[in-house]
C-alpha cells in the first residue's frame, strides 16, 4: 500500500475545542469505464465536530472565480471550464445523527435530497499505518460496491470523504474493491468557517427517488431536458427557474451532441445502485 505523508498531524484536544479543520483528499476515479485512465483531483472535508461539508476543492475555486467575475463584470468561460471536476455535487452531514443532505445539478437546475445512512461496517483485524496515523481496516457494501476503510482512533470523529461515516475514528482511506474510487487523506488545516457553497439560484429539494428519476430523464433525453428547464419545466415533469432564452435548433443540437458525449464519459458513477 502507497504511504502518504500528512501534512498536518492533528491532535484530539484540536478536535475538542471543536475548531473547524479542513481534511484535504486526493481522490482518484475511473468515471469512464471503457477508459482506463485515472483521473485525480482533490475534495475538502471540512468539519466542525457538528457538521461536515465535502465538496470538489474545483467548486470553491469556481465560486472564487465566479465572485470575481460578477465584481469586474468580465466573464471568461475558458477559465470557468479548466475548473470543471468530476466531483459535481456537495454533501452536507450532521454528525449527530449521521443525516446528510446531497447537494447537484441536473442540468442547469440545482437539486438536492436527503437521506440518514446507516452503515453496516465490518471492522477487520488488519492494522496499518498511513502516514502519521495507526489505522484499523474495515468493511461494508454501499451503492452496489463493496468498499474498504481505513480509519484512525487517533482522530475521534466519526466521519470520512463523501457520503461514508459511523466508523469509531475519522476515515483516512477508503477504497471499493474494484479499484474504481479511492479517496486518500493527504493533508489537514485550520480554517475559520465551513465552506459555503455559491449557491447559483434556486435550490429544489426532492426525495433520492425524484432525483434519480430525474437524473434518468435527463441522461435519456438531455436537451430536451434542459430546453425545458429553460422554459420553466424544471425538465420534464419538474419544477426549475424557467423564463430563460429558447434556444434555437442549432444551439440545442450542439448542446446535444455536448451532453451526450458527457453522459458517455461519466458511466460509471460511485454509486451503481
Amino acid at each position: 500500500m502507497k504511504i502518504l505523508k500528512l501534512l498536518t498531524i492533528l491532535s484530539m484536544p484540536f478536535l475538542m475545542a471543536q475548531q473547524s479543520t479542513r481534511f484535504v483528499y486526493q481522490v482518484s476515479m475511473t468515471p469512464d469505464s471503457t477508459n482506463v485512465e485515472k483521473k485525480t483531483e482533490l475534495a475538502y472535508l471540512d468539519t466542525d465536530g457538528r457538521k461536515s461539508v465535502f465538496y470538489a476543492e474545483n467548486a470553491m475555486k469556481r465560486d472564487s472565480l465566479m465572485e470575481r467575475m460578477r465584481a469586474t463584470g468580465s466573464f471568461d468561460r475558458n477559465q470557468m471550464q479548466n475548473l470543471r471536476s468530476n466531483l459535481q455535487f456537495t454533501i452536507e452531514k450532521d454528525l449527530s445523527n449521521q443525516s446528510l443532505v446531497y447537494k447537484s445539478r441536473i442540468g442547469r437546475d440545482n437539486y438536492s435530497y436527503s437521506e440518514t445512512l446507516v452503515f453496516q461496517w465490518k471492522i477487520l483485524p488488519e492494522t496499518v499505518k498511513i502516514g502519521d496515523y495507526q489505522t484499523q481496516k474495515a468493511e461494508t457494501t454501499f451503492g452496489g460496491r463493496t468498499w474498504y476503510a481505513w480509519f484512525t482512533s487517533e482522530i475521534p470523529l466519526q466521519d470520512g470523504p463523501y457520503k461514508f461515516s459511523g466508523l469509531p475514528g475519522l476515515i483516512v482511506k477508503a477504497q471499493d474493491s474494484k479499484g474504481d474510487y479511492s479517496f486518500d487523506l493527504m493533508q489537514t488545516k485550520k480554517i475559520t468557517d465551513l465552506y459555503q457553497p455559491l449557491n447559483r439560484g434556486q435550490i429544489i429539494n426532492l426525495s433520492k427517488s425524484k432525483y434519480r428519476d430525474m437524473e434518468k430523464k435527463m441522461l435519456a433525453d438531455p436537451a430536451s431536458f434542459v430546453a425545458a428547464q429553460r422554459t420553466g419545466g424544471g425538465g420534464p415533469g419538474g419544477r426549475g427557474g424557467g423564463n430563460r432564452p429558447a434556444m434555437d435548433s442549432k444551439q440545442q443540437q450542439d448542446m446535444q451532441k455536448r451532453m451526450e458525449a458527457e453522459i458517455k464519459s461519466r458511466n460509471n458513477p460511485i454509486e451503481l445502485k
